[in-house]
Protein backbone atom coordinates (compact mmCIF):
# COMPACT_ATOMS: atom_id res chain seq x y z
CA UNK A 1 0.00 0.00 0.00
CA UNK A 2 1.03 3.34 -0.47
CA UNK A 3 1.77 5.63 2.55
CA UNK A 4 0.30 8.87 2.62
CA UNK A 5 2.33 11.09 5.01
CA UNK A 6 0.61 14.20 5.98
CA UNK A 7 2.58 17.20 7.43
CA UNK A 8 1.63 20.44 9.14
CA UNK A 9 4.05 23.34 9.66
CA UNK A 10 2.69 25.28 12.57
CA UNK A 11 4.62 29.05 13.41
CA UNK A 12 3.97 32.31 14.55
CA UNK A 13 6.32 34.80 15.00
CA UNK A 14 6.69 38.00 17.70
CA UNK A 15 6.81 40.35 15.61
CA UNK A 16 8.43 44.29 16.30
CA UNK A 17 6.00 46.92 16.97
CA UNK A 18 7.15 50.15 14.60
CA UNK A 19 10.76 51.10 16.68
CA UNK A 20 12.36 54.32 15.30
CA UNK A 21 15.94 55.60 15.85
CA UNK A 22 15.03 57.80 18.83
CA UNK A 23 13.91 54.45 20.22
CA UNK A 24 17.45 53.23 20.35
CA UNK A 25 19.13 53.24 23.89
CA UNK A 26 15.80 54.45 25.49
CA UNK A 27 12.78 51.55 25.20
CA UNK A 28 14.33 47.98 25.47
CA UNK A 29 11.01 46.13 24.56
CA UNK A 30 10.36 45.42 20.83
CA UNK A 31 7.23 43.49 20.25
CA UNK A 32 3.84 44.72 19.23
CA UNK A 33 1.57 43.11 21.67
CA UNK A 34 -1.69 43.87 20.08
CA UNK A 35 -0.61 42.39 16.71
CA UNK A 36 0.37 39.56 17.95
CA UNK A 37 -2.23 38.98 20.21
CA UNK A 38 -5.30 39.74 18.08
CA UNK A 39 -3.36 37.71 14.99
CA UNK A 40 -3.52 34.85 16.82
CA UNK A 41 -6.51 35.12 18.73
CA UNK A 42 -7.68 35.53 14.64
CA UNK A 43 -6.09 32.15 13.46
CA UNK A 44 -6.27 29.66 16.64
CA UNK A 45 -10.37 30.16 16.30
CA UNK A 46 -10.53 30.46 12.27
CA UNK A 47 -7.72 27.32 11.84
CA UNK A 48 -6.15 25.98 14.82
CA UNK A 49 -8.45 25.00 16.73
CA UNK A 50 -11.72 24.08 14.16
CA UNK A 51 -9.01 22.01 12.61
CA UNK A 52 -7.91 20.09 15.63
CA UNK A 53 -11.37 19.57 16.41
CA UNK A 54 -11.86 17.58 13.35
CA UNK A 55 -8.78 16.20 13.52
CA UNK A 56 -9.54 14.70 17.22
CA UNK A 57 -12.88 13.34 15.91
CA UNK A 58 -11.09 11.05 13.35
CA UNK A 59 -8.36 10.19 15.18
CA UNK A 60 -11.45 8.82 17.41
CA UNK A 61 -13.60 7.26 14.93
CA UNK A 62 -10.72 5.95 12.76
CA UNK A 63 -9.61 4.01 15.62
CA UNK A 64 -5.73 4.48 14.43
CA UNK A 65 -5.90 4.39 11.12
CA UNK A 66 -5.70 8.26 10.74
CA UNK A 67 -1.84 9.72 11.48
CA UNK A 68 -0.93 12.80 11.50
CA UNK A 69 2.38 14.77 12.01
CA UNK A 70 3.29 18.20 13.23
CA UNK A 71 6.30 20.85 13.32
CA UNK A 72 5.10 23.58 16.22
CA UNK A 73 7.30 26.51 16.76
CA UNK A 74 8.99 27.24 20.16
CA UNK A 75 7.82 31.00 19.92
CA UNK A 76 4.28 29.83 18.63
CA UNK A 77 3.82 27.51 21.48
CA UNK A 78 4.77 30.27 23.58
CA UNK A 79 2.16 32.51 21.79
CA UNK A 80 -0.65 29.96 22.31
CA UNK A 81 0.21 30.28 26.15
CA UNK A 82 -0.12 33.80 26.56
CA UNK A 83 -2.97 34.16 24.22
CA UNK A 84 -4.68 30.90 23.20
CA UNK A 85 -4.00 28.03 26.07
CA UNK A 86 -6.40 26.11 24.54
CA UNK A 87 -4.75 25.66 21.60
CA UNK A 88 -2.09 23.71 23.36
CA UNK A 89 -4.76 21.67 25.34
CA UNK A 90 -6.61 20.88 22.15
CA UNK A 91 -3.04 19.93 20.70
CA UNK A 92 -2.36 17.49 24.00
CA UNK A 93 -5.95 15.61 23.68
CA UNK A 94 -4.49 14.73 19.44
CA UNK A 95 -1.43 13.67 21.39
CA UNK A 96 -2.98 11.23 23.75
CA UNK A 97 -4.72 9.69 20.82
CA UNK A 98 -1.92 7.88 19.66
CA UNK A 99 -2.22 9.08 16.28
CA UNK A 100 0.39 12.31 16.21
CA UNK A 101 3.89 12.24 15.92
CA UNK A 102 5.55 16.15 16.79
CA UNK A 103 8.54 16.47 14.94
CA UNK A 104 11.92 18.72 15.63
CA UNK A 105 12.69 22.17 14.35
CA UNK A 106 14.06 25.40 15.58
CA UNK A 107 12.72 27.05 18.16
CA UNK A 108 12.38 30.52 16.77
CA UNK A 109 12.10 28.86 13.23
CA UNK A 110 15.45 30.47 12.46
CA UNK A 111 18.19 30.54 9.94
CA UNK A 112 20.69 29.20 12.13
CA UNK A 113 21.83 26.36 10.46
CA UNK A 114 23.05 28.37 7.75
CA UNK A 115 25.39 29.91 9.88
CA UNK A 116 26.55 28.31 13.44
CA UNK A 117 26.07 25.13 14.36
CA UNK A 118 26.43 25.08 17.95
CA UNK A 119 23.38 27.47 17.89
CA UNK A 120 21.65 25.67 15.68
CA UNK A 121 22.29 22.75 18.14
CA UNK A 122 20.91 24.71 20.81
CA UNK A 123 17.99 26.23 19.49
CA UNK A 124 16.80 22.25 18.20
CA UNK A 125 17.50 20.98 22.27
CA UNK A 126 15.48 24.04 23.52
CA UNK A 127 12.69 23.46 20.74
CA UNK A 128 12.85 19.19 21.90
CA UNK A 129 12.60 20.00 25.73
CA UNK A 130 9.64 22.07 24.97
CA UNK A 131 7.70 19.66 22.90
CA UNK A 132 8.94 16.56 25.63
CA UNK A 133 7.39 19.06 28.68
CA UNK A 134 4.03 19.88 26.69
CA UNK A 135 2.94 16.89 24.84
CA UNK A 136 5.67 14.23 26.39
CA UNK A 137 7.19 12.95 23.00
CA UNK A 138 10.81 12.71 21.91
CA UNK A 139 11.06 14.21 18.16
CA UNK A 140 12.84 11.32 16.19
CA UNK A 141 11.96 13.31 12.87
CA UNK A 142 13.26 16.64 11.69
CA UNK A 143 11.97 19.42 9.84
CA UNK A 144 14.03 22.85 9.20
CA UNK A 145 12.83 25.81 9.39
CA UNK A 146 11.10 26.26 5.67
CA UNK A 147 12.42 22.80 4.74
CA UNK A 148 15.83 24.26 4.51
CA UNK A 149 17.88 21.60 3.53
CA UNK A 150 21.24 20.54 2.12
CA UNK A 151 24.09 17.87 2.47
CA UNK A 152 25.77 19.59 5.44
CA UNK A 153 22.88 20.05 7.32
CA UNK A 154 21.72 16.95 6.80
CA UNK A 155 24.37 15.11 8.13
CA UNK A 156 25.05 17.89 11.07
CA UNK A 157 20.99 17.17 11.70
CA UNK A 158 21.76 12.64 11.51
CA UNK A 159 24.88 13.59 14.34
CA UNK A 160 22.38 15.34 16.54
CA UNK A 161 20.88 11.48 16.88
CA UNK A 162 17.58 12.34 14.73
CA UNK A 163 16.69 9.49 12.03
CA UNK A 164 14.83 11.25 9.24
CA UNK A 165 14.51 15.02 7.90
CA UNK A 166 11.52 16.30 5.62
CA UNK A 167 12.64 18.56 2.97
CA UNK A 168 11.42 19.95 -0.58
CA UNK A 169 10.69 17.87 -3.85
CA UNK A 170 12.67 20.49 -6.09
CA UNK A 171 12.98 19.71 -9.50
CA UNK A 172 16.81 20.74 -9.86
CA UNK A 173 17.51 18.35 -7.53
CA UNK A 174 15.46 14.89 -8.05
CA UNK A 175 15.15 15.74 -12.08
CA UNK A 176 13.74 12.48 -13.85
CA UNK A 177 12.95 11.23 -10.14
CA UNK A 178 10.12 11.09 -8.19
CA UNK A 179 9.17 12.92 -4.47
CA UNK A 180 7.11 9.54 -4.07
CA UNK A 181 10.04 7.45 -2.45
CA UNK A 182 12.16 7.20 0.65
CA UNK A 183 15.91 8.73 0.09
CA UNK A 184 19.10 8.97 1.73
CA UNK A 185 21.32 11.96 2.65
CA UNK A 186 24.35 11.87 0.16
CA UNK A 187 26.93 12.34 3.41
CA UNK A 188 25.47 9.93 6.15
CA UNK A 189 23.24 7.62 4.59
CA UNK A 190 22.07 6.75 8.17
CA UNK A 191 19.53 9.80 7.83
CA UNK A 192 16.48 9.20 5.37
CA UNK A 193 14.92 12.09 3.60
CA UNK A 194 11.46 12.72 2.94
CA UNK A 195 11.21 14.71 0.07
CA UNK A 196 7.42 16.76 0.08
CA UNK A 197 5.27 16.44 -3.15
CA UNK A 198 4.84 19.77 -3.83
CA UNK A 199 2.32 19.70 -6.62
CA UNK A 200 -0.47 17.50 -4.22
CA UNK A 201 0.46 19.94 -1.69
CA UNK A 202 -0.43 22.89 -3.18
CA UNK A 203 -3.33 21.82 -4.82
CA UNK A 204 -4.71 21.99 -1.33
CA UNK A 205 -2.39 24.70 0.52
CA UNK A 206 -2.83 27.20 -2.27
CA UNK A 207 -5.52 26.08 -5.22
CA UNK A 208 -8.01 24.69 -3.41
CA UNK A 209 -10.09 27.89 -3.34
CA UNK A 210 -8.87 29.76 -6.78
CA UNK A 211 -12.05 29.35 -9.00
CA UNK A 212 -9.85 30.21 -11.95
CA UNK A 213 -7.73 26.87 -11.22
CA UNK A 214 -8.45 24.11 -14.17
CA UNK A 215 -9.01 21.74 -11.16
CA UNK A 216 -11.49 23.76 -9.45
CA UNK A 217 -13.64 22.57 -7.72
CA UNK A 218 -11.25 20.14 -5.98
CA UNK A 219 -13.21 17.72 -4.25
CA UNK A 220 -12.46 14.55 -1.67
CA UNK A 221 -13.47 11.89 -4.90
CA UNK A 222 -10.76 13.28 -7.14
CA UNK A 223 -7.92 14.29 -5.46
CA UNK A 224 -7.93 10.62 -3.62
CA UNK A 225 -8.38 9.14 -7.12
CA UNK A 226 -4.96 11.33 -8.46
CA UNK A 227 -3.59 9.46 -5.23
CA UNK A 228 -4.40 5.69 -6.79
CA UNK A 229 -3.40 6.74 -10.35
CA UNK A 230 0.47 7.39 -9.42
CA UNK A 231 2.86 4.87 -10.72
CA UNK A 232 2.11 1.80 -8.06
CA UNK A 233 5.83 1.29 -7.78
CA UNK A 234 5.60 4.72 -5.69
CA UNK A 235 5.64 3.77 -2.05
CA UNK A 236 4.73 7.56 -0.19
CA UNK A 237 3.19 10.35 -1.17
CA UNK A 238 4.80 13.60 1.15
CA UNK A 239 2.15 16.40 2.18
CA UNK A 240 3.19 18.99 3.77
CA UNK A 241 1.14 22.40 4.56
CA UNK A 242 1.01 25.00 6.28
CA UNK A 243 -1.83 24.79 9.25
CA UNK A 244 -2.98 28.03 8.30
CA UNK A 245 -4.17 26.57 5.20
CA UNK A 246 -7.49 24.91 6.75
CA UNK A 247 -9.64 27.89 7.95
CA UNK A 248 -7.54 30.73 7.59
CA UNK A 249 -5.88 30.68 4.18
CA UNK A 250 -8.32 28.68 2.94
CA UNK A 251 -11.95 30.10 4.84
CA UNK A 252 -14.66 27.62 6.01
CA UNK A 253 -16.26 29.10 3.72
CA UNK A 254 -14.60 27.61 0.73
CA UNK A 255 -15.46 23.84 1.97
CA UNK A 256 -12.25 22.85 2.87
CA UNK A 257 -13.07 21.40 6.67
CA UNK A 258 -15.23 19.31 4.81
CA UNK A 259 -12.68 18.49 1.82
CA UNK A 260 -9.94 17.44 4.81
CA UNK A 261 -12.82 15.18 6.49
CA UNK A 262 -14.04 13.43 3.43
CA UNK A 263 -10.41 12.77 1.95
CA UNK A 264 -9.12 11.52 5.60
CA UNK A 265 -12.11 9.05 5.22
CA UNK A 266 -11.61 8.27 1.54
CA UNK A 267 -7.85 7.18 2.62
CA UNK A 268 -8.71 5.38 5.07
CA UNK A 269 -11.49 3.33 3.12
CA UNK A 270 -9.28 2.83 0.36
CA UNK A 271 -7.17 -0.85 -0.67
CA UNK A 272 -4.29 1.44 -2.25
CA UNK A 273 -3.63 4.30 0.19
CA UNK A 274 -3.03 4.32 4.15
CA UNK A 275 -1.79 7.03 6.56
CA UNK A 276 1.83 6.92 8.25
CA UNK A 277 3.89 9.32 10.67
CA UNK A 278 7.27 10.02 8.96
CA UNK A 279 8.99 7.78 12.12
CA UNK A 280 6.43 4.73 10.66
CA UNK A 281 7.70 5.80 7.03
CA UNK A 282 11.24 5.49 8.08
CA UNK A 283 10.80 1.89 9.40
CA UNK A 284 8.58 0.38 6.90
CA UNK A 285 9.93 1.40 3.50
CA UNK A 286 13.91 1.29 2.12
CA UNK A 287 15.49 4.12 0.68
CA UNK A 288 15.84 3.72 -3.35
CA UNK A 289 19.01 6.28 -3.54
CA UNK A 290 20.91 8.83 -2.16
CA UNK A 291 20.19 12.49 -3.04
CA UNK A 292 22.40 15.19 -3.76
CA UNK A 293 21.78 18.91 -2.70
CA UNK A 294 25.01 20.36 -2.04
CA UNK A 295 23.25 23.85 -2.02
CA UNK A 296 20.86 24.57 0.60
CA UNK A 297 17.14 24.33 -0.83
CA UNK A 298 13.68 25.45 0.46
CA UNK A 299 9.83 25.05 0.08
CA UNK A 300 9.55 29.12 -0.93
CA UNK A 301 8.85 30.75 -3.86
CA UNK A 302 9.46 28.58 -7.80
CA UNK A 303 13.22 28.90 -7.04
CA UNK A 304 13.30 26.66 -4.23
CA UNK A 305 16.07 28.38 -2.52
CA UNK A 306 16.95 30.94 0.29
CA UNK A 307 16.61 34.00 -1.69
CA UNK A 308 13.21 34.79 -0.32
CA UNK A 309 15.59 35.35 3.25
CA UNK A 310 19.05 36.17 1.98
CA UNK A 311 18.40 37.13 -1.69
CA UNK A 312 19.26 40.91 -1.20
CA UNK A 313 21.76 43.38 0.27
CA UNK A 314 19.19 44.28 3.05
CA UNK A 315 18.57 41.07 3.70
CA UNK A 316 22.31 39.24 4.07
CA UNK A 317 23.49 42.67 5.62
CA UNK A 318 20.50 42.28 8.65
CA UNK A 319 21.31 38.50 8.91
CA UNK A 320 25.35 39.19 9.25
CA UNK A 321 25.18 41.68 12.15
CA UNK A 322 23.10 39.63 14.00
CA UNK A 323 25.56 36.62 14.07
CA UNK A 324 28.40 39.11 14.70
CA UNK A 325 26.98 39.06 18.17
CA UNK A 326 27.19 34.93 18.57
CA UNK A 327 30.45 35.31 20.34
CA UNK A 328 29.04 37.14 22.75
CA UNK A 329 26.04 35.79 23.32
CA UNK A 330 28.02 32.47 23.83
CA UNK A 331 29.17 34.48 27.34
CA UNK A 332 25.18 35.94 28.35
CA UNK A 333 23.45 34.42 31.20
CA UNK A 334 20.63 37.07 31.12
CA UNK A 335 17.33 35.77 30.60
CA UNK A 336 15.87 38.76 28.88
CA UNK A 337 18.57 39.32 26.39
CA UNK A 338 18.77 35.14 25.54
CA UNK A 339 15.21 35.35 24.81
CA UNK A 340 15.25 38.53 22.66
CA UNK A 341 17.94 36.92 20.75
CA UNK A 342 16.21 33.83 19.90
CA UNK A 343 12.96 35.83 18.85
CA UNK A 344 15.40 38.40 16.64
CA UNK A 345 16.81 34.84 15.11
CA UNK A 346 12.78 34.13 13.66
CA UNK A 347 13.46 33.68 9.70
CA UNK A 348 10.29 36.08 9.25
CA UNK A 349 12.22 39.33 10.24
CA UNK A 350 14.65 38.47 7.51
CA UNK A 351 11.41 37.37 4.89
CA UNK A 352 9.59 41.07 5.22
CA UNK A 353 12.88 42.45 4.04
CA UNK A 354 11.94 41.08 0.75
CA UNK A 355 12.26 42.19 -2.49
CA UNK A 356 10.55 39.49 -5.03
CA UNK A 357 7.67 41.76 -6.40
CA UNK A 358 7.67 40.31 -9.75
CA UNK A 359 8.07 36.54 -9.48
CA UNK A 360 6.51 35.91 -5.80
CA UNK A 361 5.15 39.50 -4.67
CA UNK A 362 1.71 39.13 -3.73
CA UNK A 363 2.71 36.06 -1.41
CA UNK A 364 5.59 38.24 0.29
CA UNK A 365 3.22 41.20 0.60
CA UNK A 366 0.44 39.09 1.76
CA UNK A 367 2.63 38.11 5.13
CA UNK A 368 4.63 41.60 5.66
CA UNK A 369 3.32 43.74 8.18
CA UNK A 370 5.51 46.73 6.94
CA UNK A 371 4.77 48.77 3.89
CA UNK A 372 8.05 47.86 2.53
CA UNK A 373 10.81 45.43 2.45
CA UNK A 374 12.91 48.97 3.38
CA UNK A 375 10.82 49.91 6.50
CA UNK A 376 11.11 46.22 7.75
CA UNK A 377 14.89 46.75 7.30
CA UNK A 378 15.42 49.69 9.53
CA UNK A 379 13.05 48.76 11.81
CA UNK A 380 15.21 45.67 12.00
CA UNK A 381 18.52 47.31 12.22
CA UNK A 382 17.00 50.25 14.80
CA UNK A 383 16.17 46.80 17.02
CA UNK A 384 19.74 44.99 16.55
CA UNK A 385 21.10 48.34 17.16
CA UNK A 386 19.71 48.57 20.66
CA UNK A 387 19.54 44.77 21.33
CA UNK A 388 24.04 45.74 20.98
CA UNK A 389 24.24 48.17 23.18
CA UNK A 390 22.13 45.99 26.32
CA UNK A 391 24.52 43.32 25.14
CA UNK A 392 27.55 45.56 25.46
CA UNK A 393 26.62 46.22 29.04
CA UNK A 394 25.94 43.02 29.93
CA UNK A 395 29.48 41.50 27.72
CA UNK A 396 31.73 44.03 26.93
CA UNK A 397 33.34 43.01 23.62
CA UNK A 398 36.25 45.28 24.72
CA UNK A 399 37.82 47.98 26.57
CA UNK A 400 35.65 50.76 24.91
CA UNK A 401 32.33 49.04 25.61
CA UNK A 402 33.74 48.34 29.49
CA UNK A 403 33.58 52.08 30.02
CA UNK A 404 30.57 52.96 27.87
CA UNK A 405 29.06 49.99 30.43
CA UNK A 406 30.35 51.96 32.76
CA UNK A 407 29.45 54.90 31.97
CA UNK A 408 25.58 53.56 30.66
CA UNK A 409 25.69 51.83 34.18
CA UNK A 410 25.96 54.83 36.17
CA UNK A 411 23.23 56.89 33.74
CA UNK A 412 20.84 54.45 34.81
CA UNK A 413 21.98 54.36 38.35
CA UNK A 414 21.09 58.57 38.58
CA UNK A 415 18.33 58.62 36.48
CA UNK A 416 17.07 56.05 39.24
CA UNK A 417 18.06 58.40 41.80
CA UNK A 418 16.01 61.02 40.18
CA UNK A 419 13.00 59.02 39.61
CA UNK A 420 12.82 58.20 43.22
CA UNK A 421 13.72 61.46 44.33
CA UNK A 422 10.90 62.98 41.66
CA UNK A 423 8.19 60.51 43.58
CA UNK A 424 9.45 61.82 47.22
CA UNK A 425 8.95 65.75 45.78
CA UNK A 426 5.39 64.77 44.76
CA UNK A 427 4.51 62.66 47.70
CA UNK A 428 5.74 65.79 49.99
CA UNK A 429 3.46 68.34 47.53
CA UNK A 430 0.65 65.99 48.08
CA UNK A 431 1.33 66.08 52.02
CA UNK A 432 1.69 69.59 52.45
CA UNK A 433 -1.52 70.30 50.45
CA UNK A 434 -3.72 68.26 52.11
CA UNK A 435 -2.51 70.12 55.53
CA UNK A 436 -3.08 73.46 54.00
CA UNK A 437 -6.79 72.65 52.59
CA UNK A 438 -9.02 74.40 54.59
CA UNK A 439 -11.92 72.94 56.57
CA UNK A 440 -15.70 73.43 55.25
CA UNK A 441 -17.57 74.92 58.51
CA UNK A 442 -20.72 73.01 58.49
Amino acid sequence: MKSICLFFQIHQPFRHRRYRFFDIGNDHYYYDDYSNETIMRKVAENSYLPTNKLLLELANKLEGKFKVSFSITGVALEQFELYAPEVIESFQKLAKTGCVEFLSETYSHSLASLKDAAIFADQVKQHDNRIFGLFGHKPRVFRNTEMVYSDEIGQRVAKMGYSAMLTEGAKHVLGWKSPNFMYVNAINPRLKVLMRNFKLSDDIAFRFSNKNWAEFPLTADKYVNWLEKLNSKEEVVNLFLNYEAFGDRQTKETGIFEFLEAFTKKVVSSKNLEFATPSEVVEKLQPVSAVSVPHPISWADEERDLTAWLGNGMQKEAFAKLYDMKSQMAKCTHPELLKDWNYLQGSDHFYYMSTKYFSDGEVHKAFNPFDSPYQAFINYMNVLSDFKIRLNAMVPENEMDNEIAALHKLVEEKDEKIRKMEADILRLQKAKKRKITPRKKN
